[in-house]
């Protein structure tokens, strides 16, 4: 598979990744679709252990989000702003400290969109309450396990 293909693929990821903190569209599909269309451009074991790692962790992923409460998170005043802000940090905190990282960059990015649109820290640790609440936690793992997935697919590529 050629640079450029490898880049079409990468951006299709980040689509995805964007697609998960947007409503109704459906990012980890995007992501799936993406890793499914470089295994079979680059018909390698590594490329197929990767795609069956993701078809696996967005199965599980699905289970989790049919436990946890359903998104309602228009409900409780969450914006496009801060689906940003969540996104960013998870971001940053997936490849700050590795992996794990996500998950607190993700609660802290919504905190730091809170507390400069609130002013004040119990405020904000309510509103980022919430907002976890009112289906926050149901997007972080859609958005983890994305990121996990994109890992896998860009540590293949750049060692596999």
């Amino acid at each position: 598979m050629g640079v450029g293909e490898l880049l079409l693929v990468g951006v299709v990821i980040l689509l995805g990744l964007c697609g998960v903190l947007v409503p109704g569209v459906p990012g980890s599909w995007l992501v799936w679709a993406a890793v499914l269309w470089w295994a079979l451009k680059d018909p390698q074991p590594v490329s197929w252990g990767v795609l069956v790692g993701a078809t696996v962790v967005l199965f599980l992923s699905q289970v989790v989000r049919w436990v946890l409460p359903p998104r309602r998170l228009r409900a409780s005043g969450a914006t496009p702003r801060m689906g940003v802000y969540a996104g960013a940090g998870a971001f940053l905190g997936f490849v700050l400290i590795p992996v794990l990282g996500a998950i607190p960059g993700f609660m802290a990015g919504i905190y730091l969109h809170e507390r400069l649109r609130l002013g004040r820290h119990g405020e904000a640790m309510a509103s980022l309450r919430t907002a976890m609440r009112s289906g926050g936690s149901s997007v972080l793992t859609e958005l983890f396990t994305c990121l996990l997935i994109m890992g896998a697919w860009l540590g293949a590529v750049i060692w596999g």
